[in-house]
């Protein structure tokens, strides 16, 4: 593995570009969202073995709940297996969302809005499911706190698919976040992508305004 003067500590991930692989490949849109599975458990290994700290994963929005019910049903069922299969794994995972929604998955309150230890516990995964950034913001006013408190400061943003937009993605914690573009599907995942975003953030500024 490619060793790196400097690390982030904390990486966003934005897995974009699941229905538009699925049609590039002569699918229907909804089948490319469970392709996506299996790349976040590559990254998964990949992030233990840099030893990067913190990771997280965006899953769904509110916003993505007005796409067909095929849609919705097929990014909510991703999202409740790969919590599933991460059960197994050696994490710290915290899914933050809102569960007052009927969108938000049933089978996901367990881990809802608390870390979770699984196994040695070796990162802290966070996987935004059914997230409303203002929803997370709200919370200020009534209790002076972030729902998201619990999620540090991100260092590195990187999201798959070409669009270059954070898409409401944990505003508060990335507001200094360098943020990265891989144009290719987030189903066609590579780990050059991530170690071509950790090259490209070893020149980045650093001051954060200062």
């Amino acid at each position: 593995m490619e060793t790196f003067k400097r690390l982030p500590a904390h990486v966003g991930i934005i897995p974009d570009g699941n229905r538009r692989w699925a049609v590039t490949n002569g699918l229907q849109k909804k089948d490319g969202y469970a392709q996506g599975i299996q790349p976040g458990f590559a990254l998964y290994e990949q992030l233990l073995e840099l030893g990067i700290r913190e990771a997280t994963f965006y899953g769904f929005t509110k916003d993505n709940n007005r796409r067909e019910k095929g849609q919705r049903d097929a990014f909510t069922k991703a999202c409740v297996d790969a919590v599933r299969l991460l059960s197994g794994r050696d994490a710290n995972l915290l899914v933050i969302g809102n569960t007052d929604s009927p969108a938000f998955p049933p089978e996901l309150l367990e881990y809802a809005n608390r870390r979770v230890h699984f196994g040695r516990g070796l990162i802290n995964l966070n996987f935004l499911v059914n997230y409303d950034w203002e929803w997370d913001l709200n919370h200020l006013a009534e209790d002076k706190t972030l729902r998201s408190a619990e999620i540090s400061r991100v260092d590195l943003v990187v999201r798959w698919g070409g669009c270059r937009r954070l898409s409401g993605f944990l505003p508060a914690q990335s507001v200094y976040a360098d943020f990265y573009i891989v144009d290719d599907f987030w189903p066609d995942f590579q780990p050059a992508h991530f170690l071509d975003a950790l090259r490209w953030y070893q020149s980045c500024d650093v001051t954060r305004g200062g």
